[in-house]
This record gives C-alpha cells, sequence and structure tokens, in this order.
C-alpha cells in the first residue's frame, strides 16, 4: 500500500505541475488569440487537376473530433472516422481523384473502424481508381494485425523491406488486483447480474472467472476468424493458408512477400515515384481534401445526426484531460429532443460509442430515443467500436440497430457495489466517525461494509434493474423475454453474432446506417437530403468563453501541451483503476467489463 500512496503522491504531485504549466500555456495562447483568428476561416489551398489522396494512420483514428485543447493535444492530428469515409466515399465519383496511398503500419486503430474504412476503400477500389497501402512494418509502432487487416483492402501493400509482418492475431487481458486489496485491508463488495458480467472482476477476483473468460474468448474468436475471412478474400488466399501464416507470424518483409501478403518491398519514396510521376505532382492529404468540398446536399428533408460518444453520466458532454470522452445525458437528450421538435428533421441516425455507465443516464437517454419514435420519426443507432451496456440500453429502443461485424455490444447486466476501506484505515491507525440521520444515511460510505439489510436492499435494486434492462431489449427488439435472457447475463458479443441473436439489425457503418435513415424518411434513391450535426461544436465566442480554442500561437506551446496531454497516458492505466475503484457505483451500473477492441 505504500508503494500505492507513493505512486499516487507523485502522481499529484505531477498534475500539479501540469496544472501551472497549462495555466501559463492557455495564458500565453488567449494573449496571442488575435493572431490565430485567420486559423477559424481556414480555406485549403486550390487542388491540382490530379489528385492522389493520402490517408495517414499514424495519429490514429477517433470516433468524433475533441472539443477541448486539452483532448485535442493528446488526439493530436489523427483522422475523423466518419470525415475519413465520407472523404473516399466523395473521391470515388470525383474526375479529379485518381487514387489513394495510405500510410500505415502504426498509430492507434479499432478492429471496427478499420472495417468502415475498409468498406470505403472496396468503393473507391470499385471505380477502378489506385489504392496503394505502404507501412515501414506492421507492429513495430502499432497492432500489425489490425494495421495489416486494413491494408489488405487496397491494390497494392508495400512493405519497407527491413519491416515485419506482425499479424500474431488478437489477445485481450486484465490486471486483476485483489490480492493487492486484501493484502491492505481493502474489501471489494459488489453484486452482479449475471454471471458474465466481468465488469469489476478486476477488483473482486484473483483472475478471471469460467463464464468471463468463455465469454471473452468466444469475442476473440470472432474478430479473429472475420480477419481471416477479410484477409483471405482481399489477397486472394484461402482462409486455411491465412490463419496458418498468422500462427507462423511474425513473418519478416521478403516471408511476407512470398506468402502473397505483400505487394512490394520498397520505401516510401518508391512509393511516391509510382503514384506521382510527375515531379510538380503531390499527394492531398484527406483531410485539407475534404476541407475543401462544398456540402453534398443543401436541400431536402434533414436527417440528425446524433453523436454520443464516451462514458454516459449525468451530465453535459465533456472531453477529459487525457482524450477521453463523456456521453452526458443533458446533451444528449437535448440534442434528441431537438431533433424530434424540428418539423424539417425527417429522421434521426444515433451514433453510440459508449461502454455504458450511470443507469439513470442511459434510461434519460433511452426514454428520448421512444419519444422520438412515439413522433413518428424514425431513429437508426449506428454504434462504433464499442455500444455495450448502458451503449446498449440507450440504443434498444431504436427502430434499427446497426453494428459493425466486430463492433463490441450486449453485455446486458448490471453491477454496483463498493470498496470498503475500514479495515485499510485500521492498518494506518486511522480511525472514522461521525453522525447520521437515518438508518442507511452511509450506505455508499467507502468506511463501513454493507449490513445485512443493506446488502439485501442491493440485490433488489440489481434484480429491478436487470428486470427493466431486459425488459426494455425485449421490447425495444420485438423478441421474447426469455430469448433476451439467454443473450443477456452481462455477456458481450461482437456486431455480427449480436445480429444472429436479433439485438442488431443490420450490419455496417455510418454509410449502411445514413441509407436506412434515408429510407425511413421515405426519400428516394435520387432524393437529396440535408445531414444536420448535433449537438453542435461550440461556436468560436464559447471556445473562447470556455477557453477551449484548440490552437496555440506561442512558439511552441501547442506542441507543449500535446506533450504534457501525453505525459498521462503513462498513468492513465493506474489511474483508471483507481478511479473505478473509487468512483460512486451509481454511476457504472450499466457498465461493460475493463476491456477495449485490439488497437
Amino acid at each position: 500500500m505504500k508503494v500505492i500512496l507513493f505512486v499516487l503522491k507523485c502522481i499529484v504531485g505531477l498534475f500539479a505541475t501540469l496544472g501551472f504549466l497549462m495555466v501559463l500555456a492557455i495564458a500565453i495562447s488567449i494573449s496571442a488569440l488575435q493572431d490565430n483568428i485567420s486559423r477559424f476561416d481556414y480555406e485549403p489551398d486550390p487542388l491540382p487537376e490530379r489528385v492522389v489522396l493520402q490517408l495517414d494512420l499514424s495519429d490514429g483514428v477517433s470516433e468524433t473530433s475533441p472539443q477541448s485543447p486539452f483532448s485535442r493535444a493528446s488526439h493530436g492530428g489523427g483522422l475523423v472516422l466518419r470525415d475519413a469515409v465520407d472523404a473516399l466515399s466523395r473521391a470515388s465519383s470525383d474526375p479529379r481523384v485518381v487514387g489513394v496511398v495510405a500510410r500505415v503500419g502504426r498509430g492507434p486503430l479499432g478492429i471496427s473502424q478499420v472495417q468502415e474504412l475498409r468498406e470505403a476503400i472496396a468503393g473507391f477500389r470499385a471505380t477502378g481508381k489506385f489504392s496503394i497501402a505502404f507501412a515501414e512494418s506492421f507492429g513495430e509502432g502499432g497492432d500489425g494485425t489490425l494495421h495489416y487487416y486494413l491494408a489488405s483492402a487496397f491494390e497494392e501493400i508495400w512493405l519497407q523491406p527491413s519491416g515485419d509482418l506482425d499479424i500474431t492475431g488478437i489477445q485481450l487481458e486484465s490486471p486483476y488486483i485483489r490480492g493487492l486489496l486484501d493484502k491492505h485491508g481493502v474489501k471489494p463488495s459488489f453484486g452482479q447480474r449475471e454471471e458474465y458480467k466481468g465488469a469489476v472482476e478486476f477488483l473482486t477476483g484473483e483472475e478471471m472467472s469460467q463464464p468471463v473468460k468463455e465469454n471473452l474468448q468466444q469475442l476473440v474468436d470472432s474478430w479473429l476468424e472475420q480477419i481471416v475471412e477479410g484477409v483471405s478474400e482481399s489477397r486472394g488466399l484461402g482462409p486455411q493458408l491465412t490463419q496458418e501464416l498468422i500462427d507462423r507470424a511474425p513473418l519478416s518483409a521478403t516471408e511476407a512477400k512470398d506468402a502473397g501478403l505483400v505487394s512490394e518491398l520498397g520505401y516510401w519514396d518508391g512509393v511516391l515515384e509510382f503514384a506521382f510521376p510527375d515531379e510538380d505532382s503531390s499527394p492531398v492529404d484527406i483531410r485539407d481534401y475534404y476541407a475543401g468540398l462544398e456540402e453534398e446536399f443543401s436541400d431536402g428533408p434533414v436527417i440528425a445526426l446524433v453523436q454520443g460518444a464516451g462514458a454516459i453520466a449525468l451530465a453535459e458532454n465533456d472531453d477529459s484531460f487525457g482524450g477521453s470522452s463523456v456521453m452526458g445525458s443533458d446533451t444528449i437528450s437535448a440534442a434528441l429532443r431537438r431533433a424530434v421538435d424540428d418539423p424539417d428533421v425527417a429522421a434521426i441516425v444515433f451514433r453510440v460509442d459508449s461502454p455504458g455507465g450511470s443507469y439513470v443516464a442511459s434510461d434519460t437517454i433511452w426514454r428520448e430515443v421512444v419519444r422520438a419514435r412515439e413522433a413518428g420519426k424514425p431513429v437508426i443507432v449506428s454504434m462504433g467500436g464499442l455500444a455495450a451496456s448502458g451503449g446498449y440500453f440507450v440504443s434498444a429502443a431504436a427502430e434499427r440497430i446497426v453494428a459493425n461485424p466486430a463492433t463490441i455490444t450486449g453485455s446486458i447486466g448490471v453491477v454496483t457495489g463498493k470498496v470498503v476501506l475500514d479495515d485499510l484505515w485500521r492498518e494506518y491507525d486511522i480511525g472514522w466517525d461521525g453522525v447520521q440521520a437515518g438508518r442507511n444515511a452511509g450506505i455508499w460510505s467507502a468506511n463501513r461494509d454493507f449490513t445485512p439489510q443493506q446488502w439485501q436492499m442491493l440485490q433488489t435494486s440489481l434484480d429491478r434493474v436487470y428486470t427493466d434492462f431486459t425488459q426494455k431489449v425485449a421490447e425495444g427488439r420485438g423478441l421474447p423475454l426469455p430469448d433476451v435472457l439467454s443473450s443477456a447475463k452481462g455477456q458481450v458479443w461482437t456486431g455480427r453474432d449480436a445480429k444472429e441473436l436479433g439485438l442488431v439489425d443490420e450490419l455496417g457503418g455510418f454509410a449502411t446506417a445514413l441509407k436506412l435513415a434515408r429510407s425511413a424518411a421515405g426519400l428516394t434513391e435520387g432524393q437529396s437530403h440535408q445531414l444536420r450535426v448535433l449537438p453542435e461544436a461550440p461556436s468560436f465566442e464559447d471556445m473562447i468563453r470556455k477557453l477551449l480554442s484548440g490552437e496555440f500561437s506561442g512558439p511552441g506551446i501547442g506542441g507543449m501541451i500535446r506533450d504534457l496531454a501525453r505525459l498521462t497516458e503513462v498513468a492513465a492505466p493506474f489511474m483508471e483503476t483507481m478511479e473505478r475503484a473509487t468512483a460512486d457505483p451509481r454511476s457504472r451500473t450499466l457498465e461493460a467489463p475493463l476491456l477495449r477492441a485490439p488497437e
């Protein structure tokens, strides 16, 4: 425990230092704000007659563009998934665009994101335009399996001769700290519904329970099967051979080429010579290309896109310092209400990328989805990489649910409780005392365990929430309750498996959801629509008022803020564990297990 306290002390000191530096950085940036105003009116350079798009994955891909400067700093220059997919779709019919070159092999990337990008690349290739993916190495700077899975969708794959092909598969693992807690008198006291709900097993167990292990094994098996199918089809290899090559990996560049997994061994300059025979031509970053496009449709009925990303909480949307997001029930409910009450809105696409969180906040958002349907506004849910537990709860009432084959979803279950610290305090000769009015006023105090009566109250609450959750799923999906109970129990599913269970209606990404929304709105194939994103990005005045400008003009200020933000990533796993151990348990009753899609 002394080690933990020492680490906490160091982290507090670190954040105190960071806080001072950030205040200084923001002060400098605001003092030079007038020099930056022109950046908000950014206009990209005119495009050349022959356009080759460049897709750089080295900074990763995000679901949405962060609003706070600290999140932007942590996020860096990463691509926004929907922008990249839309840009590729628009480029496929743009006569100026002749091809796309992608730099892959490093950068955070989720398997569901890969599938949406693969679908967009397939549509681009279908028009006869060339596509090349280049990597110095698959694996040294990121997950080689996922980056190669993306690269395999391109017509050609170039690999640097010194690089490797680490298509070794997928692993999920989690820390289990029960032994450490027991050693220092910390008692986790939690209840759950049902046996597969592993969200707090890292606290309550010394190893993964057998039900959770079986469930997660099914998850990774489904992911790998999807990867094998995609790679074997794209590269013209049989599934059996592809699986054998994965089991032999890591492979050298030469072995990868001999196996037919890559097209050419070469360097980046060789790719440039191939793609740009004219010395005066150069690649156009896909973000610059997208920024220069005019609105695809400027009239017609409105399709509202409500974007919900992050842990669900009774709050407004928020981006944290480290780059994580909060899906605030206040913000998302208001956005849904606005879409429902707007007579110009014909349908709603609700994009959900969330591990869940608060039951009450999830129920608040669920009610607005129900209200939309009652008002005759069809709601199509488009699931991102993770839409589980509370993320599934808010989706359940939608007219249609669309998920990528690899999306993590389900986790229909509930968990709550608290960490009890009374033995820890005694170990360090710390006593707690006080007064209370009301027999159960201290029920959520971490300084004493539940009484038998309180524990029974907790069990009653778990049963009530679980019953409400499963009944709303059955009602929303039109499924018999026994079928829902069979696929619930806290089990997580890939989108593909969830479709077989009736928890998901269609497989695909945002483009698929948009087509369904157009159809639900009664739009014909040639009829245009407007896309209105909600909640809207903060105005320039709001960014000034909240000190949320994403641009910093002082020498090195932007880089300094980015470096400071990324320092927190070192402490992130420890801090997340401590946060989950000490947070109000009611804010996490509908939360998926502590896992992420491979990235």
